[in-house]
């Protein structure tokens, strides 16, 4: 099926169905995956630009109350556990702000309970009047009542993303503990009322999961569309060997090539297929490759998200083993970034939100 003639009429079209996509993720050949590159970064171009955004990640705490089976700081970890105080957050975030970072991701293990979300409606009010609103703000912070995600938005923050992980119901079971805080149609019902509170709203999954399959993949990205997703934030699984996924996956060279490989055609199909949305290439992609990234921008993304997590606390917050850049200061996090960015011919969008413009979309539509 994916001989040469029929992957340039695949690539060619203007709207992929199924059996197109399927193809695709089943390519090998590399004659054919440079096709599939190239049609994604010129779908990029013309829809989103040669420009990458940065959104600088602050891991405020590794403090999660839930279990699932493949995060390195699941609640049953023996992982140090850490919590930012508010003066440090928003050092964080200033940093951004006067190093012309258009938004920061605000990232932590995933809490419920009234303190913490209490604690992070400041923040974010703090950090949008620190800065005059000039610093968009990615919140990933899990789960929450549709009142909460109500006061976050008021206070200032105007995205959220909430990775699904997988989208087929019988996997995602098989990834977390069978306990009421890990349903999956929960998680699915949050992204409708963030969407309907007004956020830009982005999901993910993890690619190359044990027991998934392209079909799955494939599902996957029909899923974006089907809840018409403004960002995706999607990257390879990587092994954490303290966790009970990672101390059965296969973890062998060959089993991270693939992973690697499906990562980048994920985001290429996704790219064509969902053609002005905002794709990010994960840390994840550099764990497995040393020019991860940069070939995750060839392959049609669009969005980094370099760490600035303060120094003494970025050893623990650690979701997969050989995590990259933990070691790094900000100066050179941005340093390296950049230089990747324009490595290939794209360059930084200093100082810009960088909104998808599918949402800007929406918003007249």
């Amino acid at each position: 099926m994916n001989n040469l003639n029929n992957i340039d009429e695949i690539l060619a079209k203007s709207e992929l169905n199924f059996d197109d996509m399927l193809t695709l993720i089943n390519l090998t050949k590399q004659s054919d995956l440079e096709k599939l590159y190239s049609a994604a970064y010129a779908t990029k171009t013309k829809y989103v630009g040669k420009k990458a955004y940065y959104r600088g990640l602050i891991e405020f705490s590794n403090i999660c109350v839930k279990d699932c089976y493949y995060c390195g700081i699941r609640k049953s970890s023996a992982q140090e556990r850490y919590s930012m105080a508010k003066d440090e957050i928003l050092a964080m975030a200033m940093w951004a702000y006067k190093n012309n970072y258009g938004s920061v991701t605000i990232q932590s293990g995933e809490r419920q309970d009234a303190a913490y979300c209490e604690f992070v409606a400041d923040i974010i009010s703090e950090i949008n009047q620190a800065t005059n609103g000039n610093l968009a703000m990615t919140i990933c912070l899990g789960e929450q009542s549709e009142e909460v995600y109500q006061k976050w938005f008021d206070n200032g923050a105007t995205r959220y993303l909430l990775r699904m992980e997988t989208t087929n119901p019988s996997l995602y079971k098989k990834i977390h503990p069978n306990t009421p805080l890990h349903s999956f149609d929960n998680r699915k019902n949050c992204l409708l009322t963030l969407r309907k509170i007004g956020y830009q709203i982005g999901t993910g999954v993890m690619i190359g999961l044990p027991e998934q399959t392209p079909e799955d993949m494939v599902n996957d990205i029909l899923f974006f569309k089907e809840n018409d997703v403004d960002m995706i934030g999607m990257g390879p699984y990587v092994v954490h060997k303290d966790t009970p996924m990672g101390q059965t996956a296969d973890d062998s060279t060959f089993a991270q090539v693939a992973r690697f490989n499906f990562g980048l055609k994920m985001i290429a199909i996704t790219r064509l297929l969902l053609k002005d949305v905002n794709i990010a290439a994960t840390t994840a992609l550099q764990a497995l490759h040393p020019l991860g990234r940069e070939l995750g921008l060839q392959a049609g993304a669009n969005i980094l998200m370099p760490i600035i997590t303060l120094q003494e606390y970025r050893h623990k917050y650690q979701l997969y083993d050989n995590k990259p850049c933990i070691d790094d200061t900000p100066e050179h996090c941005k340093s390296c970034l950049t230089n990747r960015v324009e490595s290939v011919g794209d360059k930084v969008g200093f100082a810009e939100k960088g909104d998808p413009p599918h949402f800007l979309k929406r918003l007249v539509a």
